[in-house]
């Protein structure tokens, strides 16, 4: 038998079928599935928190529902997107950390305008809306 032909009959040919460029998450059909019932389970929750009227305060609501949808982002990041601390050496990671920085910090001013917006602004009456051109 002849070296090329051993090395093919092993496996171990000029040309593998795989790389060894570290772990890869691969995407399985339970992994896909196991997502989708999170997902649903993390809607169906918050909607029925809304149309149940389960808390008197609105307040409460609105931080429980938040919260469900920081869980939500998670699952979808590791199920969906297959993101994790070790994929792409930790610059999948960096750009979350980015990403998630930008984000609250345009929601936060958002939120600050909004709100001083609605405190100084001064309060109309329906009879100065009447004369409004």
């Amino acid at each position: 038998m002849s070296a090329h032909t051993d090395t093919a009959a092993h496996g171990h040919g000029a040309h593998d079928d795989h790389h060894d460029d570290g772990p890869v998450s691969h995407s399985t059909f339970k992994g896909y599935m196991t997502g989708f019932v999170l997902a649903v389970i993390l809607t169906a929750i918050p909607f029925w928190l809304v149309m149940g009227k389960a808390f008197a305060s609105t307040n409460t609501t609105s931080l429980i529902i938040l919260g469900f949808a920081a869980v939500q982002i998670v699952v979808h990041m590791i199920y969906f997107l297959h993101m994790d601390a070790k994929s792409e050496s930790g610059w999948n990671m960096l750009a979350l950390i980015f990403t998630i920085v930008l984000v609250v910090i345009t929601l936060a001013g958002s939120l600050w305008v909004m709100y001083h917006m609605n405190t100084n602004m001064m309060p109309m009456s329906v009879h100065d809306m009447k004369n409004m051109p």
